[in-house]
């Protein structure tokens, strides 16, 4: 049931409208002009305004442009007279829903109507949804960042690993993160800091692997002046720059052997001395440390001293990679649309259902970081409200090393490891994607018989056409 409006300057076409549209269920209305029309409109809203084209004083036109002005969710369908194909053009592109020539038919008029009616009610319950969906996942998004940061996930892996940090947090003990990268460690090392007794003190990160051997040391614990070429003064080093709150080493794997073995000393002793100097200066500084390298290849690899790493694998934590955790990606699309929209000059505000379908649908070796890149790259050539599908980079293939996805396969042989190495995944991936164009060609673009000449159900082949976006 929905409430009507009807316009027409004809007292028997209006009269005969309304009580078909009543048989039918629906609450109407008439008015005798345009004018007297929008004066009933603005009195009480309508979810459907049926108007006359052709009318005296104001035509339906007129009516049409202002209503949608006015009152732009309200749906307006025009009659017109047989013939005058250029003004229903015109009017459907002045926003009329639907229109219907003269002479029709009652179950004609009728149907139209319902349908008019029925997508209207379908689109504002997908409205209210949607509304209340971003209301949740903005209020989850602020409750979260009020209490672990710019962390954003509500899946049950993040939810494990929010009670691991409210858990840690109180203690003083070091901390160790695992993760690949772009999975979020620094924004976790942060969470706790900002979540411990030590929240009022400094906060000081060091990156490890973005730093010469001959330098790390001076970084770390600091040096005297003259210690080396270039040392004019005195300089404090990260650790004397943390005192009485955190130092995050990133990258730890990364550290030369004898820059660990002092490490070790600051650690056990709490206390260092800067390059060059003499002085024991006692530290009171919480570390956590964090790698992209697993904890097998931590310990087994040899470069890692063994009595380091017991002292920094006090607390571990291994952060799951968003490929584990793709219940959170809708979370964070809105947050980096949020976070973006200002840089990009985006009108965008929000992604279509189709874009989160196919985010969902890739990999993400890159992680949280790739999908941050994706989404500001989308938001750049995005022209409309929201991201749709032709405004996001192609994934599966974008990110991939060109050189990979020219490995033959033909031939067992040919594929051997480049000099540098090669990212395995990708590589598969890459050959995988090959193929999948392969068997679509041979089979002149039959799903059916491609999922055969691969070898697979065609559920599988079509979740594989999704993920690597190949339309066919």
């Amino acid at each position: 049931m929905a409430e009507i409006l009807i316009i027409d300057d004809h007292d028997s076409m209006r009269e005969g409208l309304e009580l078909l549209l009543r048989r039918r269920g629906h609450r109407t209305r008439a008015a005798e002009s345009g004018r007297r029309g929008l004066e009933m409109l603005v009195d009480q809203e309508a979810d459907l305004v049926i108007t006359d084209l052709k009318m005296s004083q104001m035509d339906g036109m007129e009516v049409l442009r202002r209503v949608k002005e006015s009152h732009p969710d309200t749906e307006v369908m025009v009659i017109t007279a047989h013939g005058t194909i250029e003004k229903v053009v015109e009017a459907m592109k002045e926003g009329a829903a639907d229109f219907i020539t003269k002479p029709f038919s009652p179950e004609e008029f009728g149907v139209k109507v319902d349908r008019l009616v029925t997508d209207r009610a379908e689109r504002e319950r997908l409205r209210r949804e949607n509304t209340a969906l971003r209301v949740e996942n903005t209020y989850l998004r602020e409750e979260t960042r009020a209490r672990y940061g710019e962390i954003i996930g509500a899946s049950p892996a993040m939810e494990g690993v929010f009670r691991w940090i409210d858990r840690v947090a109180r203690s003083d003990s070091t901390v160790m993160i695992y993760g690949e990268s772009g999975t979020g460690k620094e924004l976790v090392a942060r969470a706790i800091h900002a979540r411990s007794p030590r929240r009022d003190g400094p906060f000081v990160r060091v990156n490890c692997g973005a730093l010469a051997e001959s330098l790390l040391d001076s970084e770390l614990f600091g040096h005297e002046k003259g210690a080396f070429t270039g040392a004019e003064k005195r300089r404090r080093g990260r650790f004397e720059l943390a005192n009485g709150g955190t130092l995050f080493l990133d990258e730890i794997a990364t550290v030369p052997h004898t820059t660990q073995i002092r490490l070790l000393r600051v650690l056990q002793e709490r206390e260092l001395e800067r390059v060059g100097g003499e002085e024991t200066i006692p530290v009171d500084v919480r570390i956590v440390a964090a790698t992209n390298a697993s904890v097998d290849s931590l310990r087994g690899d040899g470069t890692f001293r063994e009595d380091l790493f017991y002292r920094l694998h006090v607390i571990p934590l291994t952060l799951p990679p968003l490929r584990e955790r793709k219940e959170d990606i809708p979370l964070l699309v809105n947050h980096f649309i949020e976070k973006l929209a200002g840089r990009t000059a985006s009108p965008a505000r929000t992604a279509s259902p189709g874009v989160l379908t196919r985010l969902a649908c890739h990999g993400w070796p890159g992680n949280v970081r790739e999908l941050e890149n994706v989404i500001e790259r989308a938001l750049v050539l995005a022209e409309a409200e929201e991201i749709r599908e032709e405004d996001l980079p192609r994934l599966g293939s974008a990110h991939r090393n060109d050189a990979v996805l020219e490995i033959p396969v033909s031939d067992a042989e040919a594929l051997d490891l480049p000099e540098g190495g090669v990212d395995l995944n990708r590589a598969v991936e890459g050959i995988e994607e090959r193929l999948l164009r392969q068997a679509l060609e041979r089979a002149d673009g039959v799903k059916a018989e491609a999922a055969r000449l691969l070898g697979l159900k065609p559920s599988a082949l079509y979740y594989k056409l999704e993920k690597y976006g190949i339309e066919a």
